[in-house]
């Protein structure tokens, strides 16, 4: 088994650890040691009964530990590239041509399409479809229940509410923001935060560097 460490102690860092216990259920895979700090929090004891091992620069005492993080955790942090895995949970479908960054996250019943890329830190919540030729950038977030039909791009740092829909072929802009149940039907410039059905540009996200 692979040594594995969780950065971050949000909730989402405490259901992704339970994605690790429901992949060792299939095929023992990773010893969990436990988890990292975000840098603005203090280290406690433990989170949700596993450990919080320190702050970032505890991974220096685990060398060969892999990590994966979660939705919250700083984007600019330096770990070494090869340090990095993905986090995938057995119920969901990974076409064998699909290509996943390091450090993708899929939740339960993620649906991931051929020859679909995913970028840097991906990270998904449950039943989110990525279809056939989508390609995304780093950082994007999906809520529960995004669905992107065919051959859509999406760009860098990219937010997808919950339960929005986005029409084939489209591009969305690096740092955009989609509202929860959207349903978008042309191109999104970047920075731009789009609600309704169809989704209309409500104002400008804050940018990113």
């Amino acid at each position: 088994m692979q040594d594995l460490i969780i950065l971050g102690t949000g909730i989402h860092a405490a259901e992704m650890a339970d994605i690790v216990d429901r992949i060792n259920c299939q095929s023992p895979t990773w010893r969990l040691l436990g988890h990292v700090a975000h840098p603005k929090a203090q280290p406690s004891g433990e989170f949700f009964g596993r450990p919080v091992l320190g702050h970032l620069d505890c991974l220096d005492a685990y060398p060969g530990a892999r990590v994966v993080a979660d939705n919250e955790f700083p984007r600019d942090i330096q770990v070494d590239a090869s340090r990095w895995t993905t986090l995938v949970d057995p119920s969901c479908f990974v076409h064998t041509s699909a290509q996943l960054g390091p450090g993708t996250v899929l939740y339960p019943g993620c649906f991931v399409g051929a020859r679909a890329r995913l970028g840097f830190r991906f990270f998904s919540l449950s039943q989110s479809t990525i279809n056939h030729d989508d390609v995304t950038g780093d950082h994007v977030v999906c809520a529960s229940g995004v669905l992107l039909a065919g051959v859509v791009t999406v760009g860098d740092y990219v937010y997808l509410g919950q339960g929005c829909t986005v029409r084939q072929f489209l591009k969305l802009g690096r740092n955009c923001l989609i509202g929860m149940g959207a349903v978008v039907v042309r191109d999104v410039e970047p920075d731009a935060v789009m609600a309704g059905n169809p989704a209309r540009k409500m104002k400008d996200r804050v940018k990113v560097p």
